[in-house]
Parts: C-alpha cells; sequence; structure tokens
C-alpha cells in the first residue's frame, strides 16, 4: 500500500489559524476563501484573509490535495454515527469535501446514530440519490462489524476512523499508539521523569493506545513504570480537575502531567492554579486532540493533533473503482503531529520544592 501523502507534513494550516492572522472571525475567513454571495465583507478584510491565507501557505496545503477517484454520478456517501458530539467528524467530513471538490465531486452526509433501524434507512437513501462510493465513519476508533446491507452495496467503501476484522475494506485511523508515545517523550526530553497521565475511559481504543504509547516512550527511556502514576479519566474537564487533585496528593508528585485530551487538559490547569502551581514552571502539562481551546489557555497548551482533516482527504483518495472481491487491505495510520506551545518547560529543584510544601501543608 503506497504510503498517505498525507503523512509527515508540517501541522495543518486551519481557517483559525488565518483568522487569528487575519484579525477576523473564522466565519468570515469561510466566507472569503469560498466566495459566498451575499456576504457584505468588506474589501479590506478581504484582502487580510487573502493575504494571512497565503502568507500561511493555506491554500497549497488544501488545494494541493488530487483525489484519485471521480464516480460516474460524481456524487460521494458519507455516513457517520454521531455528528453534535465533537468536532472530528466535521473536521473529516471538511478534509474529504476539500479531496471531493477538487475531482469535481458532490459530497451527500447522514448520521446514522448506528441505529439498527434507521441507519440502513439513511444509507439507503443515499444509494437511492446515486451514490457512487461511501466512506462509513465512527467518531470513536473501533473495530466494527459492518451491516450485511453495506457489504452488498457494490460500490468503493472506504472506512474512517474505524475498521473491520476481516479488513475486507481500506481503513483509516489515528496513529494513536505514536502519539502517546511522542506527547510522553516530549516531556522526557526536557528533563522530566516522573511523569503521569490522565487517560480517558479505559474501555475505549483511543484511551488504551494513548496509555500503550505512554509506557513505551518511558520503557524506551528506562524510566520505571508506577502504576499510581496513571488515573483514569472519562475525556471531561472536571475528570482533569479530580485526577490532579489526586496527583498532587501523591507522597512524591509528579513534575509533569500528560492529559490524553485537551477538555481533561483543561481541569487539569484549573486544579493546578487551584493549588498556588505555575504552568510550565512547577508543572508541565501536555494535551492531546488540538482544540480550538488549546491555543487559548495560559499558557498555551501543547498538545497532539489529531488527523481527521487529513483521514477524511485520505478516505477519498484511496476510493478504488476496481478493488477486488476477497483482498484485505492494511489499516492506514496517520501521523498525530506534536503542536509545541508553552505549557512543557524543564523541572526544577524549586517546583520540587513547592510541590513537596503543597503535599505536607494541611
Amino acid at each position: 500500500m503506497r504510503k498517505p501523502k498525507t503523512q509527515n507534513k508540517p501541522a495543518r494550516v486551519t481557517m483559525m489559524d488565518i483568522a487569528a492572522a487575519a484579525g477576523c472571525s473564522q466565519a468570515a475567513v469561510s466566507f472569503v476563501l469560498n466566495d459566498t454571495p451575499g456576504t457584505r465583507i468588506s474589501q479590506q478584510t478581504r484582502d487580510r484573509v487573502w493575504e494571512a491565507a497565503r502568507a500561511l501557505g493555506y491554500m497549497e496545503k488544501t488545494y494541493a490535495t488530487k483525489a484519485s477517484y471521480s464516480g460516474l454520478d460524481n456524487v460521494i456517501g458519507f455516513a457517520v454515527d454521531q455528528l453534535a458530539t465533537s468536532p472530528e467528524a466535521i473536521v473529516a467530513i471538511e478534509g474529504a469535501r476539500q479531496a471531493s471538490w477538487n475531482a469535481g465531486n458532490v459530497l451527500l452526509v447522514t448520521q446514522t446514530l448506528s441505529d439498527p433501524v434507521m441507519e440502513p434507512k439513511a444509507i439507503e437513501a443515499l444509494t437511492s440519490g446515486g451514490i457512487s462510493a461511501l466512506i462509513y465513519m465512527t467518531i470513536y476508533t473501533r473495530q466494527v462489524e459492518l451491516p450485511s446491507y453495506v457489504c452488498k452495496l457494490n460500490i468503493p467503501t472506504v472506512l474512517l476512523n474505524c475498521y473491520t476484522a476481516d479488513h475486507a475494506f481500506p481503513a483509516v485511523v489515528p496513529s494513536e499508539i505514536a502519539g502517546g508515545q511522542s506527547s510522553t517523550r516530549h516531556l522526557i526530553m526536557h528533563g522530566h521523569h516522573r511523569i503521569a497521565t490522565i487517560t480517558g475511559e479505559i474501555w475505549m481504543q483511543a484511551a488504551q493506545d494513548r496509555l500503550t504509547g505512554y509506557r513505551r516512550a518511558l520503557a524506551t527511556a528506562d524510566i520505571p513504570f508506577d502504576p499510581e502514576l496513571v488515573i483514569e479519566g472519562d475525556w471531561s474537564a472536571g475528570a482533569g480537575y479530580a485526577a490532579t487533585m489526586k496527583l498532587l496528593a501523591l507522597k512524591e508528585p509528579p513534575t509533569a502531567i500528560f492529559c490524553q485530551n485537551d477538555r481533561t487538559a483543561i481541569g487539569c490547569y484549573e486544579a493546578l492554579k487551584d493549588a498556588g502551581l505555575r504552568i510550565p514552571q512547577d508543572m508541565s502539562v501536555v494535551g492531546y486532540d488540538d482544540e480550538e481551546i488549546s491555543r487559548h489557555l495560559v499558557p498555551p497548551l501543547t498538545t497532539s493533533v489529531l488527523p481527521h482533516l487529513a483521514m477524511g482527504q485520505w478516505a477519498i483518495e484511496h476510493l478504488n473503482p476496481e478493488s477486488v472481491p476477497g483482498k484485505r487491505y492494511p489499516i492506514a495510520k496517520l501521523e498525530c503531529s506534536l503542536v509545541k506551545r508553552h505549557s512543557v518547560a524543564a523541572p526544577r529543584a524549586e517546583a520540587r520544592q513547592i510541590l513537596d510544601g503543597a503535599h505536607t501543608s494541611p
């Protein structure tokens, strides 16, 4: 299988980045770049947006992707189980939309909620409308058992953020183990040896894989694994706060915390500030997901990008009209690149004294 074109590239430039550089809203950027009719945006703002887009290299990165698929009907179906729980689905859809439009294809999207009654109807509505290919996405990375009606569609199908046991379809997922390893290694490279992690719900594959990456990074650096430095959360800010307080109460608290998503990191930030600790002088923090809020925290959060935009583009590129029945496809894993901001620094002796004082104080 050829190496996905989206790997080993610098962190993506988003409309949010352009909005920050141009001093306007993300909506204004979208209207300008898409030349949306009926919008009253001043020429001065339009010029700033285009100038920022060119300076950041947005146009080259966005429109350089070329889809390898253009069906006879020029319509691709996109079925996703949930749209409203998190931004990942929207980001993946945007990646697929960009790649689809480059080849003149239209994208039709439906939410299924994995409902056993309504999902077949939703996908049937797509197919009856004349789609010539299908992207099937789940919000949570996992192995799925595709319903028989999907397997019998007889059109090119790609799985996004999920895969089947028999590997009968091309599938793409984030490289979560490598992401967890990279996040932890970043802290080790700054001199930290007592590194805690706050996981998500451990039954979820993303939490398991990020924890595996964390453990691999420790093992590679000959740092013993300490189970008391692993606290299970539920991806929420509240869980991040509670877990951080538990870590600070340890006899030997950590000097760095790897939060396995950005919302957990928000709670971690609040707990550290309530404890009178500074980030990163007294405690280094790393997040995961690169949600918009991460760049607005004080200090801005070092975190990893979930590559859903690239995954959406990859899915379009790997719709193969000449797929071979019975063929096994390896799962493509796209890099979760680290975005370095200002929440990590080397541990200091005085920071250890502060932590020890926080532990011993009544």
